[in-house]
């Protein structure tokens, strides 16, 4: 049973992705700490408090680590840049593919980038992949950042990786805003659909080391576009933000 390590495991991502991995992965969740209450929801599955951002953090730690799921940083499209993003979106990552780079049994890093990467695009704009990045935040820019440091890693140093540029995220069906706006729908990513998404990333076989792919639902009017994902790892999302909205019949 091939193991996977899930950096930043208590976020919302990270426990459904360990819940729908746990079956058929050993997986090892790593976080700054875990509470009492997260600790009973990852029962059974082994876990590791360290902060990341420390290069010791990382010493003998992929031992028999297949994939690496890298979800850890600071998701706050308003951080400032050296009150938390320097640490946890530059030095962080930084500090995960150089350790990759001294692991004799790593297949794969699978990590987090973001549609903020290219959202100063015009609403009216599908952004594909090829299209030049074009953050409207500094949130934005460090996704960028993880995307070439990967890049980086995967054609200079050996490191393969797929970069999932994740949508609007939302866990389950309580979260979802039938009356959101048009812009918003098109955002959409559903939990069912994430996990499929990270099944695909885990199952490809990729024909260079590196991919970038956009992550959103199978939304009649998606923002980004996810043919990409669709052609190169098999990606084949099942909601619609418009149906789900009575947008669409």
């Amino acid at each position: 049973m091939a193991k996977i390590l899930i950096t930043g495991a208590t976020g919302n991502i990270g426990k459904n992705l360990a819940k729908h991995l746990h079956p058929n992965y050993d997986l090892v969740l790593v976080n700054r700490s875990f509470d009492d209450e997260e600790k009973e929801l990852f029962e059974g599955i082994e876990i590791k408090e360290l902060d990341l951002v420390e290069q010791s953090s990382w010493d003998g730690l992929l031992d028999d680590i297949d994939y690496i799921i890298q979800l850890a940083g600071q998701a706050d499209a308003s951080a400032d840049f050296y009150d938390s993003l320097l640490d946890l979106n530059y030095k962080l990552p930084y500090n995960l593919f150089d350790a990759a780079t001294k692991s004799s049994t790593l297949k794969r890093v699978i990590y987090a980038s973001s549609i903020h990467a290219s959202d100063a695009y015009p609403s009216n704009v599908q952004v594909k992949i090829s299209d030049v990045p074009r953050p409207s935040d500094l949130y934005g820019v460090s996704k960028v950042y993880i995307e070439a440091l990967a890049s980086y890693f995967a054609f200079e140093k050996g490191v393969e990786s797929i970069g999932l540029r994740i949508g609007d995220y939302k866990e389950d069906d309580s979260e979802f805003e039938a009356d959101a706006d048009v812009s918003n729908l098109a955002m959409y990513l559903s939990n069912r659909d994430m996990c499929h998404l990270m099944d695909c990333c885990l199952d490809a076989e990729l024909k260079e080391p590196a991919l970038v792919v956009n992550g959103l639902s199978n939304n009649t009017f998606p923002r980004l576009d996810i043919d990409q994902a669709r052609v190169a790892i098999g990606y084949k999302p099942q909601d619609d933000a418009f149906k789900k909205a009575g947008i669409i019949k």
